[in-house]
């Protein structure tokens, strides 16, 4: 087999616009992995977000792994242990949540599986709980019920006040932690230096296999550091035109088995 790891983001690639996966992809995934592939799932998601995409692609039976909060976080679905994890720095917590109230911003963290947010009517944290089919909890006082050591908050509002806010964030924050946008509603607030590409080195170190080893698919700006690390990076048909541009390979959007579609012909499956 060319390629051993298996790396996914899932909205807008593994997943269709219903946030499910086609019967097709996932004969595709359970093949592969029987044959021998490691799946990786990588998302900005949490850990809870990924879950039902993991236990439905059976990743505990054939030892994949969950990689979430775009790299803050690293599961291993086998044994349910995990691997490696880095966090919000204390300090910048209550600049980020007095910031969101002057400025009458949503901000969301988790608890368990559940969005914990003073904001709960809030459209775009509706839509992070559709996403990641988790329960909304509203509580009086954000700080006091965030889950131990978050990894990522995320700030919600309109898009043209979240480029404000990334900006104005990234001037107070940037030392500390890293800010950016995953969506143009969404801003999401990381410990600094995490990305894809960083787990994923340290995941395929505990497997023993190198980037050469990898075939990874995504579609957004946040892909493609690991598009860049894989052996072959593949974006989909959907994806954003500079990740595109970067990737190896350019297969069917997430709403035609584009995952699949690369898989059979990569991997000879």
């Amino acid at each position: 087999m060319p390629y051993r790891i298996i790396a996914l983001d899932l909205d807008g690639t593994l997943t269709n616009h219903d946030k499910v996966i086609t019967p097709k992809t996932r004969e595709v995934l359970l093949k592969a992995q029987h044959e021998g592939a490691i799946v990786v799932l990588a998302s900005g998601r949490p850990t809870y977000g990924i879950v039902p995409l993991a236990n439905e692609l059976k990743l505990d039976t054939h030892g994949g792994f969950i990689l979430a909060y775009n790299g803050g976080k690293i599961v291993d679905w086998g044994t349910q242990q995990e691997c490696f994890a880095q966090h919000l720095p204390p300090s910048a917590i209550p600049v980020i949540y007095e910031y969101a109230k002057r400025k009458g911003h949503a901000l969301l963290g988790y608890a368990g599986n559940e969005i914990v947010t003073e904001m709960p009517d809030d459209p775009y944290v509706k839509e992070e709980s559709r996403i990641n089919k988790m329960n909304i909890r509203r509580v009086d006082n954000l700080l006091m019920h965030l889950e131990p050591n978050p990894t990522k908050l995320l700030m919600t509002g309109e898009p043209t006040t979240m480029i404000v806010a990334e900006e104005e964030l990234a001037e107070q924050l940037g030392d500390k932690m890293d800010v950016f946008r995953s969506a143009p509603f969404f801003l999401e607030l990381v410990p600094k230096g995490i990305d894809k590409a960083q787990s994923l080195l340290r995941l395929l170190a505990k497997v023993n296999l190198t980037p050469a080893d990898m075939i990874a698919f995504g579609d957004g700006y946040n892909d493609l550091s690991m598009l860049r690390l894989a052996g072959m990076g593949v974006a989909m048909a959907n994806a954003a035109p500079e990740v595109r541009a970067d990737a190896d390979y350019v297969t069917l959007s997430n709403e035609e088995d584009g995952v699949a579609v690369a898989i059979e012909r990569f991997l000879n499956i």
